[in-house]
């Protein structure tokens, strides 16, 4: 990841947005704030895979606090719910 200055990104912004499109820009302001400048897609792929790990988390900590029910095959009752009411 490259580091830039606001300064020199507002003067080679198209440089540094060709840049992003293959690696993140970390982006330091003087007061020591920090943003990151990166391709759309990348982002949106990271998105899905913190919302897919807290998913599995989710589910993990239900069957450790015991708020699932064993699965057994045959058991119409639970896909009841599924089925198209008339």
């Amino acid at each position: 990841m490259q580091n830039v200055n606001p300064k020199r990104l507002r003067a080679e912004l198209k440089d540094y947005l060709d840049l992003a499109a293959k690696e993140p820009i970390r982006i330091q302001r003087r007061s020591g704030d920090n943003y990151v400048l990166m391709n759309e897609s990348v982002y949106a792929e990271l998105q899905n895979e913190v919302l897919s790990l807290q998913r599995r988390l989710l589910g993990m900590s239900n069957i450790l606090d015991g708020k699932v029910e064993e699965y057994t095959p045959g058991d119409r009752s639970r896909l009841s719910r599924f089925k198209k009411k008339a």
